[in-house]
């Protein structure tokens, strides 16, 4: 075992004390049950992952409004909280923590997943290129309807019930998804976000959604409790923004108001071609992130053992979540320890399915030791 792997250490989150800095990143893997609800068989895939010392679940949608794949889990009906129920109570009967990922996905949607076949809601009625998966196959992203002022607070509140439902489904504590281009990061960026009132224009309006989603929350579990996941340098879902240094780095200073657990934080991806460290001196890093925020940040995006030491080891962020590497590797605390050669990940089986590339990915021999 290596005892010398900072990523190894125990660390206190919020009013959690983990045994490790292993974050089991949050993986949409579509295969919820009919009214997306979760099932045994998610019980069996985060339990087998329950070392990890800290678990962040798929993403979760609020409101019906806000589903944009299929078979995405929800955290909004009587029969979704009970199936999560089943989930954290298997997580917790082997040790571990799980907190839910909240989300809206905003424009990132399709009539067919929408209530009434209604059109997807945005800051905006900007649609977003390339096209989305339904249950009917590929088809082109529509506009999306710009949200009203005065149903934004119905919005707000949807968050809010979502984390009283997390609640009530047994989590240790949830995560603001407010990454990856769905509807937080719309609200935040200006390629996505053209509104003239309250909410849009400058840095402060553009962020005032995001902060006002986090006072919801942060009523139901208090910060120490709450995470936010943020994507700066991220373009997925056909985002960007004019100046995302000054904006992300007024966003990330504004939650030190807030106390939160972590800010999460996914980095900039390695080029195939550059598998090397220097991407941690580039902007939008972690690293430079670091020095904005009080509280713990978890490094996310690709990557492995040696960087995410590497990582910690600087100063740049204090956990590190991982996520493929997870899939394949239920018991990746102990690979990691024993420095032993992973499972790989069959991406086929990433989206859908039931079993197979969910809860057959084996575990190290007991012979490893």
């Amino acid at each position: 075992m290596d005892n010398t792997l900072q990523l190894l250490t125990p660390i206190q989150l919020g009013t959690y004390t983990l045994p490790n800095r292993l974050v089991m990143a949050p993986l949409t893997r579509c295969r919820a049950a009919a009214g997306n609800v979760p099932y045994e068989l998610h019980a069996t895939y985060y339990a087998q992952r329950a070392t990890a010392g800290l678990i962040i679940s798929e993403a979760t949608q609020v409101c019906p409004q806000g589903q944009g794949y299929p078979a995405t889990p929800g955290i909004h009906s009587a029969a979704q909280i009970a199936g999560w129920k089943k989930v954290t109570q298997a997580v917790h009967d082997q040790g571990g923590r799980i907190f839910l990922q909240l989300w809206h996905v905003g424009r990132i949607s399709h009539p067919d997943f929408q209530p009434n076949g209604e059109l997807p809601v945005a800051p905006s009625a900007i649609a977003p290129t390339g096209e989305v998966g339904t249950y009917e196959g590929m088809k082109p992203y529509v506009a999306p309807r710009a949200l009203e002022l005065e149903e934004i607070p119905s919005v707000i509140d949807q968050y809010r019930q979502g984390a009283k439902n997390a609640l009530e489904a047994g989590f240790d504590g949830v995560e603001v998804h407010g990454a990856n281009g769905y509807l937080i990061d719309q609200f935040l960026q200006d390629c996505t976000n053209h509104r003239t009132d309250a909410y849009g224009g400058s840095v402060e309006n553009r962020s005032r959604f995001l902060m006002e989603v986090l006072e919801a929350v942060i009523e139901v579990w208090g910060g120490n409790r709450v995470g936010l996941r943020l994507s700066p340098s991220g373009s997925f879902n056909d985002m960007g923004d004019s100046d995302p240094k000054t904006l992300f780095s007024y966003v990330v200073q504004e939650l030190n108001k807030f106390n939160l657990a972590y800010l999460h934080l996914i980095e900039p991806r390695l080029n195939a071609s550059q598998d090397t460290l220097e991407h941690l001196s580039s902007d939008l890093t972690s690293g430079f992130f670091r020095p904005l925020f009080n509280s713990k940040i978890i490094a996310a995006g690709g990557l492995n053992r040696e960087i995410g030491e590497h990582i910690i080891s600087k100063g740049e962020a204090d956990l590190i979540a991982y996520g493929r590497i997870y899939i394949s590797n239920p018991d990746l605390v102990k690979r990691f320890a024993l420095n032993a050669s992973l499972n790989p990940y069959d991406r086929s089986t990433f989206y859908g399915g039931t079993e197979q590339g969910y809860t057959d990915y084996p575990f190290l021999e007991e012979a490893s030791k």
